[in-house]
């Protein structure tokens, strides 16, 4: 039990979006820093591990309501934060640096907890962690994101089919035009797919994507009823961030990795050389075991704390916060990773 503690370390990501809007001034890129100096920098010192739990371990982990408490708490902490947010880039007299820092800040914190959070407990089957999953994605203005994760990509990864996933030679830039349009779209035509299969009215209050375009508007409506046009339009930026950090670890996590189509017309099953991963601790510990996706694609029921290290699985050549600023470098990014996609024979 002592050593699952680690994973409060996660909480450091929050805390540090709080410290940037209480304190401000130079504090206002906290976030920044931790996420992509502080992080990089220690993951190259720690390094990772690729050890997997036993059986036995695997069974007590998954029972432990530990694991479940530390996602649930993100809701709030974010909501309380983005509160306080609103409030103090209404409140006039911050200086250009301020607003730029703080509303990265924030952003960053609505990527990592917002829709890292809301993956997880979107593939759980209980109302309540479903619910919370959509809450978290509306303050990301991405409610599609659990229709379509879960019904599109996880079938489709690893093919053209899939808008989250990276092609060879796609520079990150219009990966995210390509994947956040694709995604919205397909949300649509699953969540129509679906009323068809089952005989109901496509555009009806049956179409759960309605219901997705009604939160984001009575959630950007409560923001204008708080906090004016300026507090919608700061809430739009901070989801912009959010979501386009969600569509940057897409880009890295399985960049130039194909499935291939079979005799049959079918592509073959997915495996661990369909995603890229990472072993480094920290970026383990503060999203919440994202990092090591091939198993969460292998089997997309299991939970962060159990988790697997696999051989075969390729592995990015630094951890996640560092490999996300190669993303941002597209001639330095092609130059790292293509070659390693080539090794892999994807």
């Amino acid at each position: 039990m002592l050593r699952d503690l680690k994973y409060l370390v996660a909480y450091l990501m929050p805390l540090s979006g709080y410290l940037a809007v209480l304190w401000q001034g130079g504090w206002s890129f906290s976030t920044v820093v931790l996420a992509f100096v502080i992080l990089p920098i220690l993951e190259q010192i720690i390094g990772g591990s690729d050890r997997n739990l036993t059986p036995q371990e695997e069974v007590e982990k998954s029972a432990s309501p530990f694991f479940d408490v530390l996602l649930y708490l993100n809701l709030p902490l974010l909501l309380g934060l983005l509160w306080l947010y609103l409030s103090a880039m209404t409140s006039g007299g911050l200086a250009w640096h301020e607003t730029l820092g703080l509303t990265l800040s924030v952003g960053i914190v609505v990527g990592s907890l917002g829709i890292n959070v809301a993956h997880e407990l979107g593939h759980r089957q209980t109302f309540h962690e479903t619910l919370m999953a959509k809450i978290l994605l509306t303050t990301a203005l991405y409610t599609q994101f659990n229709i379509e994760h879960n019904r599109g990509h996880h079938r489709w990864v690893g093919t053209d089919e899939d808008p989250s996933s990276a092609r060879l030679g796609e520079p990150l830039y219009s990966f995210w035009f390509r994947s956040v349009f694709g995604t919205y779209v397909n949300a649509w035509r699953l969540e129509n797919a679906r009323l068809r299969q089952e005989g109901k009215p496509v555009f009806s209050l049956r179409n759960e994507m309605v219901w997705f375009q009604l939160a984001h508007l009575a959630y950007l409506a409560l923001i204008w009823w708080q906090f004016g046009w300026l507090g919608v339009g700061f809430a739009v930026a901070v989801a912009v961030v959010g979501f386009l950090l969600l569509e940057t670890v897409n880009y890295i996590e399985h960049y130039g990795l194909r499935r291939k189509r079979l005799a049959s017309g079918h592509y073959e099953i997915v495996t661990p050389r369909h995603s890229w991963n990472s072993d480094h601790e920290l970026g383990r510990i503060f999203l919440y075991e994202l990092t090591r996706h091939s198993d969460h694609h292998y089997k997309a029921s299991r939970k962060y704390q159990i988790l697997r290290h696999f051989d075969e699985s390729p592995q990015l050549p630094h951890g996640y916060p560092a490999t996300l600023l190669l993303a941002f470098l597209p001639p330095v990014w092609f130059r790292v990773m293509d070659g390693r996609v080539r090794q892999v024979g994807a």
